[in-house]
């Protein structure tokens, strides 16, 4: 567990269609259904993938945004990585080399908030106002 959160890690089959599809979504569900779910879904077995398939990862993906968690995929191998690309979906997914990559990046801050964070922070009304306030008060006390 990271967090007191638990990160739950799922093995895919080497098929994905259809009915392994659906069989997926039926184990992982209860999982999706916590309070900020983190799920890794280890694709390091994948041979197969259809849309079905696809469309079984972007349904885990949404059921997990919509109680603000995520869904990572780890190992992809080129068959499938090639499908999600084709389709479009590789880019809604965190991808990482290796199960413990994916798991471990649950507790990673992210790089790209601390870049954003501060061009946000400087360009709001409010902000600039706090930053006018501090000059004309550190000048008027000279």
């Amino acid at each position: 567990m990271i967090g007191g959160r638990p990160v739950v890690v799922k093995q895919l089959p080497e098929t994905l269609s259809v009915e392994q599809s659906r069989s997926l979504f039926f184990e992982v569900e209860p999982s999706l259904k916590a309070d900020r779910p983190r799920l890794v879904l280890d694709c390091s077995r994948v041979r197969e993938l259809d849309s079905a398939g696809v469309q079984v990862l972007l349904l885990c993906l949404e059921e997990a945004m919509k109680r603000n968690g995520d869904v990572k995929l780890a190992a992809i191998p080129p068959v499938a990585a090639e499908i999600l690309e084709l389709t479009r979906v590789d880019g809604l997914f965190e991808a990482f080399e290796s199960v413990r990559d994916a798991v471990n990046s649950f507790h990673q801050f992210p790089a790209y908030a601390l870049e954003q964070v501060p061009e946000v922070a400087l360009s709001t009304p409010a902000a600039d106002a706090v930053y006018r306030n501090s000059k004309i008060a550190g000048s008027s006390a000279r």
